[in-house]
């Protein structure tokens, strides 16, 4: 049987995960015994097999991951190159690409390109905040770009809204749903069901937007941009 991490608690039933650093993690009732959660852990080891292997997986592509001059990078859905410039030390993004100077390592270039992101994503994420702010009858506090590695988005106490300038490779559609996201909890600071009544009531296919964002998460997982 496999080694796992057991944690305790009041709660009744048990679950299994799998961390991102390759983990076994074991949640389990105080009262089970420990005999009935060893047999539960034993009957779950393909699936726990499977899962180690998809992480290792995982954990090889981010250490080779690399940016580079010619690396595609996303923004708002599309792929552009990482162009080298020759002259100068300015650093741009406009419909050709990302404009970086030449000669850099890349340590320095994955910095800057982060830079880019963040500086382009500042006024897009503001105007696309304002605009559905009116439509659903709300009025944040600021609008602010984080470094944030799990969150795409969030909405503060103060209805301050932050998004992770990460959020900027996705599609505009997957953009405008997590704005909606964060601006709906301004009304309602959960997810029960009358938030994300407000939520359907301006994008009804935000089901369907969710999936694609999903869908890069599971890409950038693969991928080193801390």
């Amino acid at each position: 049987m496999c080694q796992y991490n057991l944690i305790r608690a009041d709660r009744k039933t048990v679950s299994l995960k799998i961390t991102k650093d390759g983990n076994v993690e074991v949640r389990a009732p105080r009262s089970a015994a420990k005999t009935w959660i060893d047999e539960f852990v034993r009957s779950k080891e393909k699936w726990i097999e499977q899962r180690l292997v998809a992480v290792q997986e995982r954990q090889e592509q981010r250490e080779e991951f690399t940016v580079t001059y010619g690396s595609r990078l996303l923004w708002r859905g599309a792929e552009y190159p990482l162009i080298g410039e020759t002259e100068g030390n300015r650093i741009w993004l406009d419909d050709a690409g990302f404009h970086l100077p030449a000669g850099r390592d890349a340590d320095t270039l994955k910095y800057n390109v982060i830079r880019l992101y963040k500086i382009y994503a500042k006024p897009y994420l503001t105007e696309r905040t304002l605009h559905f702010a009116k439509l659903m009858g709300v009025l944040p506090a600021a609008v602010k770009v984080t470094d944030a590695k799990t969150r795409w988005g969030s909405c503060s106490g103060k209805k301050s809204i932050n998004f992770s300038w990460r959020l900027m490779m996705a599609e505009d559609d997957v953009i405008d749903a997590v704005v909606v996201h964060e601006l709906a909890h301004i009304k309602e600071m959960n997810h029960s069901p009358a938030f994300w009544a407000i939520v359907e009531s301006i994008l009804p296919d935000y089901k369907q937007r969710q999936a694609k964002l999903k869908a890069l998460q599971k890409k950038l997982a693969a991928e080193d941009w801390d």
